[in-house]
């Protein structure tokens, strides 16, 4: 299995080191939609409005920018988020920039879409803690929504997949791009420092980084074990809470690069605080784990190499995409 995703890795790796004009086309491509769910003007108004609502949470003080907060990247800064009752989650927060083009949500990736992650935090037990059924019996009964529920569906039936559609529609229009990067790969060499420069040649190099930070999203989009938490008295199963294949305890998701300034602390758990705390974890070769991927080993990076590499990761910063959140919302 490890060797299947270490194959898909290289293929998505060599997309990065051939193809930047295949970069630059994907980078600023819009997300893909479902058929049944286009990113209509009305539809992501109403997802807006929901994404900001604390009425969707069992004791009306969470809403999805609580941990997806767009000032601090669309995360929340804490090594987990805090819910309903003050209740600490289990896993860190990822942003939601570029989330839209990602083929699995959630660390474990258990979910496929949108608009099936959009679910999963209202009836998290930790997060808003309500049923699907009473978030939109909830919805449903404000009268003020029913406009915009008639304008973005024809109707005004709340429905927990039309909130779950409208969530959907507006996270995907919450993307990155615009970086010194992606100047860089449309063809600008000045767009990248000297010392950034030589950090993507060790990024596409000798650090192996690209190995599973590929493509425009700086992501394989697959599940790797890089020793995280393996500690621990009863580690975090990671991608088998959602297969149920023993070879997946303890994978995760690679996340994207884009904005990752923005999104500390870091890794599932949130137990690395810095940007040079993860350098350094992954210049150790991870944390011994039997499970550990093939593609975790040893750097040897010198001080001014890991230097390099920050200089490179800052040139992934680009648009904040910050929204503000509703004057008012629907009564």
């Amino acid at each position: 299995m490890e060797a299947s995703r270490n194959r898909r890795a290289v293929v998505c790796a060599c997309v990065l080191l051939m193809s930047p004009a295949l970069l630059r086309a994907k980078s600023t491509a819009p997300p893909p939609a479902p058929a049944d769910n286009p990113t209509t003007k009305a539809r992501v108004t109403l997802g807006r409005l929901l994404f900001f609502d604390k009425r969707l949470s069992r004791d009306l003080t969470v809403n999805c920018a609580t941990c997806h907060d767009p000032r601090k990247g669309w995360t929340d800064g804490r090594p987990t988020p805090i819910g309903v009752r003050s209740q600490l989650g289990d896993r860190n927060t990822p942003t939601v920039l570029n989330a839209a083009y990602l083929p699995a949500l959630f660390w474990d990736g258990r979910a496929a879409t949108l608009e099936d992650q959009t679910k999963g935090p209202i009836a998290n037990p930790k997060e808003m803690d309500m049923t699907l059924p009473e978030a939109a019996a909830r919805i449903a009964a404000i009268k003020g929504y029913a406009r915009y529920f008639r304008r973005a569906f024809g109707d005004e039936a709340a429905t927990i997949d039309r909130i779950a559609k409208a969530l959907a529609a507006f996270e995907r229009t919450i993307t990155a791009a615009g970086s010194p990067y992606d100047r860089y790969a449309a063809g600008d060499r000045s767009a990248l420092s000297p010392a950034a420069a030589r950090g993507l040649a060790l990024f596409r190099g000798r650090a192996g980084c690209a190995n599973c930070h590929s493509g425009p999203n700086f992501t394989d989009g697959q599940f790797h074990d890089i020793g995280v938490g393996a500690q621990r008295r009863i580690p975090d199963p990671g991608r088998f809470a959602a297969t149920g294949r023993d070879g997946d305890r303890g994978a995760f998701k690679t996340p994207t690069l884009r904005n990752l300034d923005d999104t500390a602390p870091y890794m599932h758990d949130g137990s690395l605080a810095t940007l040079a705390d993860v350098l350094d974890f992954l210049d150790r070769g991870g944390q011994p784990d039997p499970r550990l991927s093939a593609l975790i080993r040893p750097l040897g990076l010198t001080g001014a190499e890991k230097a390099d590499l920050l200089a490179f990761l800052k040139s992934l910063d680009g648009d904040k995409h910050v929204v503000e959140a509703p004057v008012s919302l629907p009564r």
